[in-house]
């Protein structure tokens, strides 16, 4: 079933001016419930356009947005309870933690949704436990915090809403590698467990591949593909001429195969290229 659905969606800033850009055109979506789909896409792609239309931020110029089979923008007065089923968080969210304890910044945006107190304060532990938010910092000031921490922070707040839809902007911009990991780590146990679906947009190509089921490629406004993730990548020519990339292990896997080596094709992660060489190893076709 689609949790999210867009029918000829179009959006077009400046309409009427000559400064008109069409960000969005005539995009078609069927997107599925309890799923991780990584969003993809060059700079001025439209990826961050069209995430802003799924909770309401922006309305489409034309075409509809259905959540749950629902037009979102049927009624206006109930785009309120769309963006509690629809979180959105947006890079660098640290930026805006502004409560005096981490406990408060977390609980902020349910204490808006007429929950009791013993509800409010379960989500904010259960959240806080899944994203390794230590107990002892709830009382703490998150300007206290470690970048890392506050980013966890400021996601929190929204997944504790326990959307059904959670959208992400470059979650782990700026973060070292042991940080993104543990981040990236963190939101796929969280979709697991909520089985909600989590939209991952992120220009890394290497993260995607590892995290992510289906991947949504936009190209100059328009929808490129949206289709299995190992399927998105066996179109590396068409990817490159959209000016992104495979990642790099694939590029390995790919030099191997020229070399003689009888790999599969769609090797995209660290795991799956350990895998196949293993068994190579195995096999005796390839030596130390």
């Amino acid at each position: 079933m689609a949790i999210l659905k867009t029918e000829h969606l179009t959006y077009v800033y400046s309409k009427g001016t000559p400064f008109e850009k069409t960000a969005v055109d005539n995009v078609n979506l069927c997107i599925e419930e309890n799923c991780m789909i990584g969003v993809i896409g060059h700079t001025g792609s439209g990826k961050s356009t069209l995430i802003q239309h799924f909770n309401g931020l922006l309305q489409p110029t034309s075409g509809k947005i259905y959540l749950e089979n629902q037009d979102i923008w049927a009624d206006k007065s109930k785009l309120r309870d769309v963006r509690f089923q629809v979180g959105l968080v947006f890079q660098y969210p640290e930026y805006q933690l502004f409560e005096e304890t981490v406990f408060k910044d977390i609980a902020f945006g349910v204490k808006n949704m007429n929950l009791s107190e013993s509800e409010i304060k379960n989500r904010v532990l259960e959240t806080a436990q899944m994203l390794g938010i230590a107990s002892n910092l709830l009382n703490r000031s998150p300007f206290a915090l470690s970048g890392g921490q506050k980013r966890r922070v400021a996601i929190a707040g929204v997944m504790a809403m326990r959307p059904k839809v959670l959208i992400l902007d470059e979650p782990c911009a700026g973060l070292d590698p042991k940080g993104r990991n543990l981040m990236l780590k963190q939101i796929q146990n969280y979709q697991k467990q909520s089985k909600s679906t989590v939209l991952l947009v992120s220009h890394s190509m290497e993260d995607v591949a590892e995290f992510t089921e289906k991947l949504l490629v936009m190209n100059h406004g328009k929808l490129f593909c949206y289709e299995d993730t190992n399927l998105v990548f066996r179109k590396a020519e068409e990817l490159q001429a959209l000016g992104l990339k495979v990642p790099q292990i694939a590029s390995v896997m790919e030099m191997l195969r020229k070399k003689g080596y009888d790999l599969p094709e769609d090797l995209y992660t660290v795991e799956q290229a350990k895998i196949a060489i293993l068994e190579l190893l195995r096999k005796g076709d390839i030596s130390c």
